[in-house]
Order: structure tokens, then sequence, then C-alpha cells
């Protein structure tokens, strides 16, 4: 059975945006998902509260590769806390949708997003007071990722 993949998720595979990696980056957030072997690692610069540059490595697939480079997107320029909002609806949306056995991809991104931002609050001493989303124990939560 073959997947369909719109223009956006097929452009943002094949020309990623911000790959690569931030030297002294104020935060990194790595993420993985054991089943499919994804892994993606964000690095984020922060001033004063804004994500002023913002770089990622994935290693995985298509869509993992394409939900990175959106994720990235859509948070440079905005402040810790808008970037906080970023859902995993808001990547596939962006990208004009995703097969159904792809949406853990864009879960990935969404997560690798909030952990950079949980270092930087462990970094700059503040409380983490938001939800750090699935830790990929599936028994913590009882969901099945496919």
């Amino acid at each position: 059975m073959a997947m369909l993949y719109s223009e956006k998720v097929m452009d943002h595979f094949a020309n990623p945006r911000n790959v690569g990696e931030l030297e002294n980056a104020d935060a990194v957030g790595e993420v993985g998902n054991a089943v499919c072997g994804d892994i993606m690692k964000i690095y984020l610069k922060i001033d004063d509260d804004i994500i002023t540059d913002v770089k990622f490595k994935t290693f995985g697939c298509g869509a993992a590769i394409a939900t990175s480079s959106m994720a990235t997107e859509l948070i440079r320029g905005k402040s810790v806390k808008d970037a906080l909002t970023l859902t995993n609806k808001a990547v596939i949306e962006a990208l004009d949708g995703l097969p159904p056995a792809k949406i853990h991809c864009s879960v990935l991104a969404e997560e690798a997003v909030k952990k950079a931002i949980a270092d930087y609050y462990t970094k700059t001493g503040r409380e983490i007071d938001f939800d750090l989303g699935c830790d990929g124990h599936c028994d913590s939560c009882g969901t099945k990722h496919a």
C-alpha cells in the first residue's frame, strides 16, 4: 500500500530547513521512538525569551525529517511561551497532512521542542510547569505507538 505525502511534506523532506547543530546552544531537546527508530534533536538559541535560531538533526524516515523541519520553521522568532503551544496537529496542518501511520513523527517533533524548552528552563532556574508529552514508555500512559 503506497503512502501519499503532500507536496509540502515532500518539499521539507527533500529541502529540509534549519538542519544542523548550533554551537553553544542555549537549549537542546532530544527524543526518540524505539518502535520506529526515529531520533530527533533540536537546538535552540534564545535571547530575551525569543527563539532567535533553531536547528535540528533527525535520524529517521522522510516524515520525521519533514516534521522536524516544519517544527523549526513554526517556532523560529517566537517567544518561548508561544513555542510551548506548538502541537503535533499544527505541524500536520502546516504540512497539509500526514498519512495516519506517520502521525507519530509529528508527535516527536512537538516533544523535541518541549524537551528543548524544558532544558532551557532548567538552565535558567525556572520551574518546568508544562507537560513534556509521552516519555516513550508505553506502559506509563497506555499509548500504543504504531
